[in-house]
Order: C-alpha cells, then sequence, then structure tokens
C-alpha cells in the first residue's frame, strides 16, 4: 500500500504536482559480499543500512550480472548488458564489454527523469560508456584523485584529508543541499555510486582500529558465526556452502601475489593450515575490508542526514545494493605495494582474496565474476517511509538489477518513450513487491560474464564456469548447446549450490542449456537492433 504519494501516468505534470512525486537515491557499493551488513548477518557496523532494512524491506533472492560495469549498465538502462553490447558473450562481435557503446535506445533512467521534470545527481563510480552529464545527469562528481582511496602518491603535494568514500557523500549532501536551496520545487534521482570496498584496501586509520583482532579466528569461524546469525534474522537461504580450496583468484598474476610476501595466500585453505604470518596477515586485510564498509555506512547516515535536514527524509524512495559479491581477485595494480607501510595506507595495494570472500559471500557459493550464488546474490533494500506500510519485512521473490530502472520510472509516474522496433525493457517494476511478498518477476534470469554462464528458471539453476583465467583477460570458448559440462541445481532446498543434480535430469539440462542459447542469440539481435536518429525522444 502507498501513502501520501501520488503515482502519475504521465512524465507530464504541473511544478505542484511535480511536488508530490517521490525522489529517489539509489546506492550501490562496490564488491560488498552478501553478508557483509549486520542486517544481512554482518558483524560489521552498519546501523544506517540496518536501520534502513528495519524501516523498509530485505530481499533474499535479488541478483546483479557478477560484475562491476554489467550490473551498472543493468541498473540504469533496465536490459541485461549483453543486450546493450556492456558485456561480451559466446559469438559477439567486436565492441562488445567494458568499452561497449550502448545502442541509441538504451537510454538512462537519468535521461528519463530528466525529461519529466527531475533534478539529476550522481557521485561516485560511473563506469558506463559516455559521461554522466551527457547521458542525463544534471551534476556529477567521481571523487578520483588516484587508483586507490588516498590521495595519489605520485601527487606533488599529496591532500592528507581525501579519502574517497568521504569525498563521495560529500557531493551528494553538496548536491541535495544545492537542490534543497535552488530545485525544492523539483523532485530528485540521485545515484550514489561508492567505490568501496573494492580494492585496494584503503581505510582510515581509525576505522581499522576499531576492527584490528576481530578476525584472528579466520574465515572458517566467521562464516559459520554470520550463517548462525543469518538463521536467527530469519532469513531463508539454505545451508552453507563447502569452501573451495582449489579454487583461487579468477585470474593468475603470481610474480603479483608474490610482491605481497610470505603472509600472502591465494587460496580459501583451512584456516589451521594457515602459517601464523599468514592468519595475521589475512585477519588484517579482513579488518581494513570491515572499515571500508563501516566507513561507506557511517558515510550513507550523512547523506540521510542530510534528507532528513530539508525534509525529503519520508519521501525519498532508498534503495541499496551490491554490483556483485565479495572479490577473490588478487594483484597489485596503481601506485605499487608497499611491505613496509602501515597495512590498509595509500602506500599498500592488498585485495580481500577468495578466504575471507567467502566469508562475506556467506551462505553462498563463489565470489565476484563467477555466477554461482555467491557472485551474483546482492543485499537489496528498499526504504520509502512515505509510501511503504510493509516494515522489517524480507521479500523472497527473484528479481534482478534490471527491475530498478522500471521501478524508478513507474513509482514516478514517467512513461518510457516509445522506440519504434527497439526491444522492450527486460526488467519489471517492483511495485507488486513492496506491497507483499508474491511470485518471482521472472520466469527465468540469464547469466553470462567471461567463461561463466548460468540460467534460472523457475528454482532450477545450471551453471558453467571456469576456474581460473590467465592474463590477458579472455573470454573461454566452449563447446556447443549441448555442450556437457553443465551443472545443473534445486535451488529450493540447495542454494548453497553443492549437490549436482546434472546426472540426475540430463534432459532437464539438455533443455535448460538450449534455452541460454536461445537467449543469447536473442540478445546478440537486441544488440544490433537500430533505430532512426529521428526516433530520440
Amino acid at each position: 500500500m502507498f501513502f501520501g504519494v501520488s503515482l502519475k501516468t504521465s512524465a507530464e505534470s504541473s511544478a505542484q504536482e511535480s511536488d508530490r512525486r517521490p525522489n529517489f537515491l539509489v546506492i550501490i557499493a562496490d564488491d560488498l559480499g552478501f553478508s557483509d551488513p549486520g542486517c544481512y548477518g554482518g558483524e560489521i557496523a552498519t546501523p544506517n543500512l540496518d536501520a534502513l532494512a528495519a524501516g523498509g524491506l530485505r530481499f533474499t533472492q535479488f541478483y546483479n550480472t557478477a560484475r562491476c560495469w554489467p550490473t551498472r549498465s543493468a541498473l540504469m538502462t533496465g536490459y541485461y548488458p549483453q543486450q546493450i553490447r556492456r558485456d561480451s558473450m559466446p559469438g559477439a562481435p567486436k565492441g562488445f564489454g567494458g568499452r561497449g557503446v550502448r545502442p541509441q535506445w538504451a537510454q538512462t533512467i537519468g535521461q528519463y527523469l530528466q525529461m519529466a521534470g527531475y533534478r539529476t545527481y550522481h557521485s561516485g563510480k560511473w563506469h558506463i560508456d559516455g559521461k554522466p552529464t551527457e547521458n542525463g545527469f544534471d551534476r556529477s562528481d567521481e571523487a578520483t584523485r588516484g587508483p586507490g582511496f588516498f590521495d595519489t602518491n605520485k601527487r606533488g603535494e599529496r591532500d592528507p584529508d581525501f579519502y574517497r568514500t568521504v569525498a563521495t557523500a560529500q557531493h551528494a549532501i553538496d548536491c541535495l543541499k544545492e537542490h534543497s536551496e535552488d530545485f525544492a520545487g523539483q523532485p530528485f534521482f540521485h545515484y550514489l555510486a561508492f567505490h568501496a570496498p573494492h580494492f585496494p584496501l584503503h581505510a582510515l586509520p581509525e576505522d581499522i582500529q576499531r576492527y584490528e583482532g576481530r578476525y584472528d579466528d579466520g574465515w572458517d569461524h566467521l562464516r559459520n558465526q554470520r550463517y548462525q546469525r543469518q538463521r536467527a534474522l530469519g532469513f531463508s537461504v539454505g545451508n552453507l556452502s563447502a569452501m573451495e580450496p582449489d579454487v583461487g583468484p579468477p585470474y593468475a598474476f603470481p610474480d603479483q601475489i608474490e610482491l605481497l610476501g610470505p603472509g600472502e595466500v591465494n587460496r580459501p585453505l583451512p584456516w589451521d593450515e594457515l602459517t601464523s604470518q599468514q592468519q595475521r596477515f589475512q585477519a588484517m586485510k579482513m579488518a581494513i575490508h570491515a572499515a571500508m564498509v563501516d566507513r561507506m555506512d557511517r558515510e550513507i547516515g550523512r547523506v540521510l542526514d542530510q534528507l532528513r535536514a530539508m525534509d525529503s527524509y519520508d519521501n525519498t524512495i532508498v534503495m541499496f545494493l551490491s554490483d556483485n559479491g565479495a572479490s577473490a581477485e588478487m594483484m597489485v595494480r596503481g601506485d605499487g605495494h608497499d611491505p613496509d607501510a602501515a597495512p590498509g595506507s595509500a602506500a599498500t595495494y592488498l585485495c580481500l582474496g577468495p578466504g575471507f570472500s567467502s566469508a562475506a559471500n556467506t551462505p553462498f557459493r563463489r565470489h565476484k565474476t563467477w555466477v554461482h550464488e555467491g557472485g551474483i546474490s546482492t543485499p537489496f533494500i528498499v526504504h520509502w517511509p512515505a509510501g511503504l506500510e510493509a516494515q522489517n519485512e524480507f521479500r523472497s521473490a527473484v528479481a534482478h538489477v534490471v527491475d530498478i530502472a522500471p521501478t524508478v520510472l513507474d513509482l514516478a509516474g514517467v512513461q518510457r518513450p516509445d522506440f519504434p522496433g527497439a526491444p522492450p525493457m527486460t526488467g519489471k517494476s517492483l511495485r507488486p513487491l513492496l506491497s507483499k511478498d508474491g511470485d518471482s518477476l521472472h520466469d527465468e534470469i540469464w547469466f553470462c560474464h567471461e567463461a561463466n554462464r548460468a540460467l534460472r528458471q523457475g528454482d532450477w539453476k545450471i551453471v558453467h564456469s571456469d576456474k581460473g583465467r590467465p592474463f590477458p583477460y579472455r573470454m573461454v570458448e566452449t563447446g556447443d548447446s549441448n555442450e556437457s559440462n553443465w551443472a545443473l541445481y534445486n535451488l529450493a532446498n540447495d542454494r548453497a549450490e553443492q549437490q549436482d543434480l546434472a546426472d540426475t535430469y540430463p534432459a532437464k539440462v539438455q533443455a535448460l542449456s538450449e534455452r541460454w542459447y536461445q537467449l543469447r542469440d536473442q540478445f546478440l539481435a537486441d544488440s544490433s537492433t537500430e533505430i532512426a536518429n529521428d526516433a530520440k525522444p
């Protein structure tokens, strides 16, 4: 049930009517694990996210695309990234992927809302083709000073006070202050895209201090703790997956990992098999990861305080998610790594790695880039005091990041312009699920990233994956629609993906794999669809 808001059926409205339309704050974290927030079972202090969940909804089967730039393009447009050339797939021509350019008809939420009278703002990471201000945003700032979270060491006069997460939130606050002063008669859409807790693991010393020693018992212990907390919170997410000690980072950089010293380990081995030096090193890395999440939550709190100060909190729809699961990647980039510098400082370049990444993704299997549940499952919180009757409720319906764009347009009362010949949005509005839990929005959800592929159809899911891929990154082409290396899981009782049923139900595997390729062919056709120049809205 929706209170206090007139949801319009047309983008055309008078200034007085537009005042009553909801505002939007869409917050996306980078490489946050499913269980990192406290309200999803984590021990990290996230009181602001916890409060949003307590006053709103938590989704337990909400999916992303397993990687940063594909998820962001899907969020902004309502299409699978492969439909709009923003991620590759078998058979795709050149021009797909992180450098792909969207078709003309794949506009952003910002463009639609801007045309409908919304003020639009972007703060933080973009990672979509084009510039934000050329794609529907009135103001934008990526808050970038270097390859990490601090001002780059290569700058002659470094700013000792710069920290990217704080700067991103401050830009959002500045935009909201400007909006309150100069554009109070218009609703707003703010896309707040934090870089945290993506590698390198950089955190403020006072934030790290709060978590020093917290993870000394290791990733096995932490996973069990988080899983038990999830059960106590009432999550229905199945059993805890087994660790995979033979699965390391998705890309091999042995020379770079060697630079990190004898404390580093690139496999999630049993904790008691690590040396004491390795245990200390790994525990410190997790402490820095936690500090980054903690700081992000504090900065979200500052943004929410600004909404309250401008009397916009109640009628702002807040959505929070992560672009993919926690990352097992390990490398040294940017300004390099100084092993003698304080861990988490600007002179270091640390990555979480597969051990504590597995804990961050509790209770699911695998990590970012893989399309097992650990790589594609995200926390998803929706909060809207003026429009949601439900509070502190779970939603188990299956949904996907492509659903965010049509949901925003629906709740804003904005009709997407017609692009003759272009495919309709893949995403669907979440509006029915805001009132009560119900049927899933999609009969099937398709996944593809690099060598990893999956299709979920009802509770059945097939997965094909590659454990490790050499540098340079490449798409591994294997097999055809009859390939025999698909695994099959029934997620109704096995979201941990532990019981491969492919040999038991070969006909199901065959049908689902053929459907995967049918959708691949459809998306290839969609991606090549062109419209006349005069069809632009």
